[in-house]
């Protein structure tokens, strides 16, 4: 599913939503190069949005854990890893590929997944 990323209006971090609702982080950094994540932290759900961007990575405002702005790798456990997408730009436009939505999990699934910590 492809979502279209918008003008970032000289705005280094905005989100962005699928049709199906799920919503995204888009960040500038200081090279130019758009990036698309996930929009919480898969740590506790912090808004990446909200989070510093230095040296190709961003950190969560609420915990302060640490992830590559290209591979979506924690620098701060091994435990977390954050959703990157890919950004094409087509007719002068940017969209970014963020995949099909996750199936949807039964009661049972996600109160076992819950009971896990995800």
């Amino acid at each position: 599913m492809w979502v279209a990323l918008g003008d970032p209006g000289g705005r280094t971090a905005w989100t962005v939503a699928s049709p199906d609702g799920r919503e995204f982080a888009v960040f500038v950094p200081d090279d130019g190069a758009v990036r698309v994540t996930d929009a919480g932290c898969p740590h506790r759900g912090g808004p990446m949005v909200e989070g510093r961007i230095r040296d190709g990575e961003v950190r969560c405002p609420w915990h302060w854990y640490r992830f590559d702005l290209d591979t979506g790798a924690c620098h701060t456990t091994d435990q977390h890893r954050l959703g990157v997408y890919p950004v094409v730009e087509r007719d002068g436009a940017r969209f970014a590929d963020v995949g099909e939505p996750p199936p949807a999990l039964s009661w049972s699934e996600r109160l076992r997944s819950h009971a896990r910590g995800e």
